[in-house]
């Protein structure tokens, strides 16, 4: 069974990610946790009161949050319900990636789905600046779903990488096994100048071909521009149905997100994008 948490906000955007996880999984068994962290929400109200009153809010919020949570599967589950999937709500009184972080290592979660606004206006990245810190920090798969996606099967998967970080087995099992059950075809994009690779790179190739063994699997190289705008051009091309890449600190990962890091990044993701994640659980 796959264990999937979502964050919720209860903004549609949070829904649009509750009701994509349940299309992208409606054939296999899975339970789903639908999280709100709501410590920010005491906090925020109280920076100077009392314990008392602290502890008085804090306890009418989780109340609150425990309610409309309920409220929200009662809109989602369906009638008649899937008999595949089950659904938890979790409160939490803690930021929400540290909240979100520590319940992906109680429960060892297998993948968290959410979704973003895109750009906002204080932060200088392609997504919200909280989908940002969860890719960053948090120690399983993330996949962010645009707001405007409708849901369809990825036929099509783009995985740029450049073959140097080392892969998880399990981070690639879940790849594998999504792009399996529709027969998709993953195309493993090279950005390079360069016709040979390492041998290090050539071990992970190597390691990548014989762990996706579900899928139809590619090996493709494009010359070297602006990162952001040969990977757009691959998704159009190959009518990509979701963009998936490896993170890793002062990685190709962080310098797409970025602006600071690439001039006039102009990146507008409008599929589903999966960052897997190379850190120990």
């Amino acid at each position: 069974m796959k264990t999937i948490l979502i964050p919720t906000d209860f903004s549609k955007n949070a829904l649009h990610a509750l009701q994509y996880a349940q299309e992208l999984f409606k054939c296999e068994r899975a339970c789903f946790f639908v999280l709100h962290a709501y410590a920010e929400e005491v906090y925020g109200q109280y920076k100077t009161a009392e314990k008392e009153d602290i502890e008085k809010l804090k306890q009418e919020k989780k109340e609150e949050t425990e309610k409309k949570l309920y409220q929200l599967l009662d809109t989602v589950i369906g009638e008649p319900p899937n008999p595949l999937h089950n659904f938890e709500v979790v409160t939490c009184f803690d930021n929400l990636v540290d909240g979100v972080n520590d319940f992906v290592d109680e429960m060892n979660i297998d993948l968290v789905i959410m979704g973003t606004k895109g750009e906002t206006s204080n932060h200088k990245t392609t997504f919200g600046s909280y989908t940002i810190e969860i890719f960053k920090y948090v120690k399983c798969p993330v996949l962010a779903i645009p707001k405007d996606f409708e849901y369809r099967q990825p036929k099509s998967i783009l995985f740029p990488t450049d073959y140097l970080l080392p892969y998880k087995r399990r981070e690639l099992k879940l790849l594998g096994d999504l792009a399996g059950k529709f027969k998709s075809k993953v195309h493993c994009l090279y950005i390079t100048d360069f016709d040979e690779l390492s041998p290090r790179q050539e071990d992970n190739r190597l390691f990548l071909e014989e762990t996706l063994t579900k899928p139809y699997l590619y090996f493709e190289t494009a010359p070297i521009k602006n990162k952001a705008e040969v990977i757009m051009e691959q998704i159009e091309k190959k009518e990509s149905g979701m963009l998936v890449m490896m993170n890793s600190r002062h990685s190709f990962f962080e310098d797409m997100l970025y602006r600071s890091t690439v001039d006039l990044l102009g990146l507008k993701i409008k599929i589903p994008f999966m960052v897997m994640q190379n850190l120990n659980r």
